[in-house]
């Protein structure tokens, strides 16, 4: 499925980023330095470490062609380098002379965007080397830059949690808070998303932060209908700050890295995790797929790169073997093990757990004597609070093994639906669950987080007697 085929281990301090162009990968670090590697063996290239900026690099990227390489320091520069030989093309100096956090090309190579500590954004000519635009952010400083695959406008994360929009004129089309915690990274999908009832097209954008989360988000803008920014889901699988996140290069893929010191492989379409890699033993501080040839990069604090390869095969085909059958809670890894545990927010047992060697097997025969006795789990209530994740585990588990369509399934109670009804979020539930749940002054949606328009519920005459169709069939 996933391999690592090649650990690069030359810089002297933490990584912060990772590129790549169509032949070579960068990375540069806190030890001021950018290195430069070859993919077809991935040897450093002779004119390599580039060495100019005086402090710690934080960001570094190519022009869509791979000639030119862009890297920014918090001695306030953004240097342009040649990719050939190494030479600085030019240094451009933030106005303010902040610390400058982040660093982007436009798709079409014309401009560049740099992002600082002090909240100002600039917008350099690549061919004349001087300042197009400026502006600035309220608060917080620059962090996180992303332009959209067609060029018409750019996106900025900030660490207040801020994410701005501006067009290619640097007017601001639009800001609200992503992330209560702040912003880490951002970045769109190359491939656009058709709506098939309006013919527009419009583009993934994601985005990452310190409250752990990854969420997704829909951008359009035309001159016509202007501007809209939709929030679409969250991803879950972390359990620490998410500092990275890429797309791959057909869309497929998304990863992340966080500071739990794993990186996340999502599919793009499904949302599931495809792989969990934890190769690194600190915080994966970046990510970064290449162009035409499925490798991914992730960087770390542990000061090394690790290259992996993917099988030439689509997530879809991956799920259908690894991880179908990892969603067996019995086939589980202990690393599986841990990512449950997170998505429980039962964080604190991941040690404790993983020095016990708990695997899924093991985690499905857990009883309250063991808790207590072999893995010395005190206080009761927490005790009470992991038996009763194992019991839904457990039911999901016989849910799996029986294969009842999950549609079939309430989202709240997991059990096959008996009284369907659809709620304002456009989600199917059983009746007396959905009841329940708004009883309890949840005015929110179980399956996106979102206020409910309205608590009526509709009655799913449709799902119900699909449901009743198929238990004729299945019933012995």
């Amino acid at each position: 499925m996933v391999k690592l085929i090649h650990t690069l281990a030359d810089h002297g301090d933490d990584v912060n980023c990772c590129a790549f162009s169509s032949s070579l990968l960068a990375t540069c670090s806190l030890d001021k330095t950018i290195r430069l590697y070859s993919l077809s063996d991935f040897t450093e290239l002779p004119h390599s470490p580039l060495k100019l900026h005086t402090y710690a690099v934080h960001c570094c990227c190519f022009s869509p062609s791979g000639h030119i390489l862009a890297s920014c320091s918090t001695d306030g520069t953004t240097v342009l380098w040649n990719t050939q030989n190494g030479e600085p093309l030019a240094v451009m100096e933030q106005p303010s002379g902040s610390p400058v956090r982040v660093c982007q090309f436009s798709p079409d190579s014309t401009c560049l965007v740099s992002g600082a500590a002090d909240g100002t954004v600039v917008l350099w000519n690549t061919q004349s080397y001087k300042l197009y635009r400026c502006g600035s952010v309220k608060d917080g400083s620059l962090v996180a830059c992303a332009f959209s695959p067609d060029g018409n406008l750019f996106v900025t994360g900030s660490s207040c949690g801020d994410l701005t929009v501006w067009d290619d004129k640097m007017r601001c089309l639009h800001s609200e808070k992503a992330h209560d915690l702040g912003i880490t990274c951002c970045d769109f999908s190359s491939q656009p998303v058709s709506d098939g009832e309006q013919g527009l097209q419009y583009f993934r954008l994601a985005s990452c932060g310190q409250d752990c989360q990854i969420k997704i988000w829909v951008v359009s803008f035309t001159h016509i209908l202007g501007f809209e920014l939709k929030y679409k889901s969250t991803l879950s699988g972390h359990c620490a700050p998410v500092l990275a996140c890429a797309f791959s290069h057909n869309g497929q893929m998304l990863v992340s890295g966080s500071v739990d010191k794993s990186v996340i492989v999502y599919d793009t379409n499904t949302e599931n995790i495809l792989h969990t890699l934890t190769q690194h033993t600190r915080y994966v501080t970046t990510c970064a797929f290449a162009p035409n040839i499925l490798l991914l990069a992730t960087g770390s604090m542990d000061k090394t790169v690790n290259i992996w390869q993917f099988d030439l095969e689509t997530p879809c085909q991956a799920r259908s073997t690894e991880d179908e059958a990892k969603q067996f809670p019995e086939d589980w890894s202990e690393d599986d093990v841990s990512v449950w545990l997170c998505a429980q927010g039962l964080n604190d047992l991941v040690g404790i757990f993983k020095m016990n060697n708990i695997d899924g097997r093991e985690l499905l025969n857990l009883t309250k004597e063991s808790l207590a006795d072999d893995l010395k789990i005190e206080s009761l209530g927490l005790r009470s609070k992991v038996l009763r994740k194992i019991e839904e585990l457990r039911t999901e588990a016989k849910t799996l093994s029986s294969g009842i369509p999950d549609e079939f399934l309430c989202p709240i109670t997991r059990e096959l639906m008996k009284d369907p009804v659809i709620a304002s979020d456009g989600y199917s539930y059983e009746k007396e669950a959905m009841e329940n749940w708004i009883s309890k002054k949840k005015r929110t949606s179980p399956m996106t987080n979102l206020v409910l328009p309205s608590v009526v519920l509709t009655p799913n005459r449709t799902l119900k007697m699909a449901i009743s169709r198929w238990l004729e069939t299945h019933q012995k």
